[in-house]
């Protein structure tokens, strides 16, 4: 299959197969690939203005993760025990079953009185741990991922492609990987719970473990030129009163205790991670609990959120979070122009143009590639759901009815040198 690269894409062309026969009527037309190059991580570019998030509206989900617009799931911080087991009620955890890592819980948010003004201006929406992937991409050195993308009204809507066979992997985790991965659950437990004042088990238990219990905040930013509408799961807030605002926000992590210098190296890695999910979120707090190989707790620490890239900066390896924001730009700067270059093609209406499904292949040390699904795609994509591309039939109908999908707003393709916004000090990079 022939590439097509960036500078062709620019250029307003774009390759495809040689047609060495004749094109049946019935044949979908070729593929064309247009491509997103890696980011030099030697230098470190001007970053864009990124403005502090701003919190919508919240929601919870139920024990059978029914989601309902309350705070019931909102959980308050607690000091954890001294030596806390994380492996503690392990054989009782209701561990959610992995799914598609769909948009519309986010998207009844979007519905709703609190969002709706925001959402007739956003660029992006979508889930905060698409987002990290994106911004983090540039020093991700194994996992790759894919995305599914559309553009309605001028909104940009990202949601993470997963197939069958990649949902069968996350599902089948050997049981060391799925021992270690119920240790981040525990401490959340030692760390939180439901009242401001709480009544504690005597080992400092919060209770066992249902990961259809979630609680989630929905927030609105902006990344350069771009609105965002972000949702994310939050662990808990700091302090006996919800504000109703991300500036209480604690995010709870575990990692291996440090024992020398290459364990440090690895967990400053990690550390570009925990930034931006809470970053995007406005999650002021991180409260990190080292533990032994045999999930003991040996010392917990906390970081602020906006002092982490100091930490960093300066050692051998270092990530750069102005390469992140910078390369976070330029991709959806890329979107856009991609989905500009297609619109000024005029081959369909644009009714139907808004149905259409784009695929972003991430490739480590590479770059992105993003093609257009054809209709075994598409069916693969719907999985048998009532959908218009991946957005719920009944979204799609709220968002597009009175006309509004045959004129929707222009697709505005940014540059990476942002316009100033208006950002608290805290918050420049």
């Amino acid at each position: 299959m022939s590439k097509r690269a960036i500078s062709d894409l620019l250029n307003g062309e774009a390759e495809q197969r040689p047609a060495q026969k004749q094109r049946l009527e019935c044949e979908e037309p070729a593929k064309i690939t247009h491509r997103l190059q890696y980011p030099s991580l030697n230098n470190s570019p001007r970053p864009p203005l990124f403005q502090h998030p701003n919190q919508l509206i919240s929601f919870s989900y139920s024990s059978s993760h029914h989601q309902e617009f309350t705070n019931v799931a909102l959980k308050y911080f607690v000091d954890p025990p001294p030596s806390a087991d994380l492996s503690f009620r392990y054989e009782s955890w209701i561990k959610r079953p992995e799914s598609r890592g769909r948009l519309d819980s986010l998207l009844s948010a979007c519905l709703r009185d609190e969002v709706k003004m925001d959402l007739s201006r956003a660029g992006i929406v979508s889930w905060r741990g698409v987002v990290t992937k994106i911004l983090t991409a540039p020093y991700e050195e194994r996992d790759g991922w894919e995305l599914n993308v559309m553009s309605v009204n001028g909104t940009i809507y990202l949601e993470e492609h997963l197939s069958e066979e990649k949902l069968k992997e996350k599902e089948d985790m050997a049981p060391r990987q799925r021992l270690q991965s119920y240790y981040g659950y525990a401490f959340e437990s030692y760390c939180t719970s439901s009242t401001p004042e709480p009544s504690r088990h005597p080992k400092g238990w919060g209770g066992d473990i249902n990961t259809n219990v979630q609680w989630c905040s929905v927030v609105k930013t902006k990344l350069g030129d771009n609105r965002m509408i972000i949702g994310g799961e939050v662990d808990c807030v700091r302090g006996n009163k919800y504000t109703g605002q991300p500036d209480t926000f604690v995010e709870l992590k575990t990692s291996m205790a440090i024992r020398g210098a290459s364990d440090e190296a690895r967990f400053e890695k990690k550390l570009l991670k925990f930034y931006f999910q809470s970053f995007l979120l406005g999650v002021p707090e991180i409260l990190v609990g080292f533990r032994t190989p045999a999930g003991i707790i040996t010392t917990i620490q906390s970081f602020k959120t906006i002092q982490i890239p100091r930490l960093v900066r300066g050692k051998p390896g270092a990530w750069d979070p102005n390469i992140c924001l910078d390369w976070g730009t330029r991709f959806i700067a890329f979107l856009k122009s991609l989905l500009n270059d297609t619109d000024a093609e005029g081959v369909h209406e644009r009714h139907e143009k808004q149905q259409r499904v784009w695929r972003v292949v991430f490739t480590p040390k590479s770059g992105v590639e993003v093609f257009l699904l054809d209709r075994d795609d598409l069916e693969e994509v719907r999985n048998g759901e009532e959908r218009v591309g991946f957005l719920p039939k009944s979204y799609w109908d709220e968002v597009t009815r009175d006309g509004r999908s045959s004129e929707p707003a222009p697709l505005k393709a940014t540059t990476t040198e942002a316009k100033p916004v208006e950002v608290p000090s805290g918050w420049k990079i």
